[in-house]
C-alpha cells in the first residue's frame, strides 16, 4: 500500500524524466552538426570587431608604426612652484580626531587635511595656504599655514 506522498514523489520523478527526454529530443532536432567551413568562419574588421563577412581586399590597411604605440600613462609636466601653494578656507576641522577639510579657492574642491600636515593650529573658517599631495584616496593638504590678514 502506497501513501499519498509516495505517489506524489513518483509522479514528480516521472514528470522530470519525461521533461528531460523531451529536451534531449529537441536538442537532437535542432542540432547544427556538419556546418560548412564558411558558416563557422569569423573575421575581424578594421575596428577590431568580430564579423561574419570577410574584409574587403580593396580597402587599404593602416600601417601602425611600433614606435608610436604608447603603453601606460604619459608623463605629466610638473606644476610650477608658485602653483603648488594654494589658498583656501577651512570648512571643517575636528581637533579631537585630528582631521578636517579645506575648500580650495581656485578649484572649489574639498581637500582632506590631517593634523600631521599642519604647521599652524587651525580652526573652522580660517583662511589658510597649503600644498597638495596626491594619495591613493585623493588629494591631501600638507604644509598648512594660517594666512596672515
Amino acid at each position: 500500500m502506497e501513501t499519498f506522498s509516495k505517489k506524489e514523489k513518483e509522479k514528480a520523478r516521472q514528470k522530470k524524466r519525461k521533461d528531460k527526454e523531451e529536451k534531449r529530443e529537441e536538442r537532437k532536432a535542432s542540432a547544427q552538426k556538419g556546418l560548412g567551413l564558411d558558416d563557422m568562419m569569423a573575421y575581424v574588421d578594421e575596428n577590431g570587431n568580430i564579423t561574419s563577412t570577410p574584409p574587403d581586399p580593396n580597402k587599404k590597411r593602416r600601417v601602425i608604426d611600433q614606435a608610436d604605440i604608447q603603453i601606460g600613462v604619459s608623463k605629466q609636466e610638473d606644476a610650477a612652484p608658485e602653483d603648488l601653494v594654494r589658498k583656501g578656507i577651512v570648512t571643517f576641522f575636528n581637533s579631537s580626531k585630528g582631521y578636517g577639510f579645506i575648500r580650495d579657492q581656485q578649484s572649489q574642491e574639498s581637500i582632506f587635511v590631517h593634523m600631521n600636515g599642519l604647521i599652524d593650529a587651525i580652526t573652522e573658517q580660517d583662511k589658510v595656504t597649503f600644498e597638495i599631495t596626491k594619495t591613493p584616496k585623493g588629494p591631501n593638504a600638507v604644509e598648512v599655514r594660517k594666512q596672515v590678514a
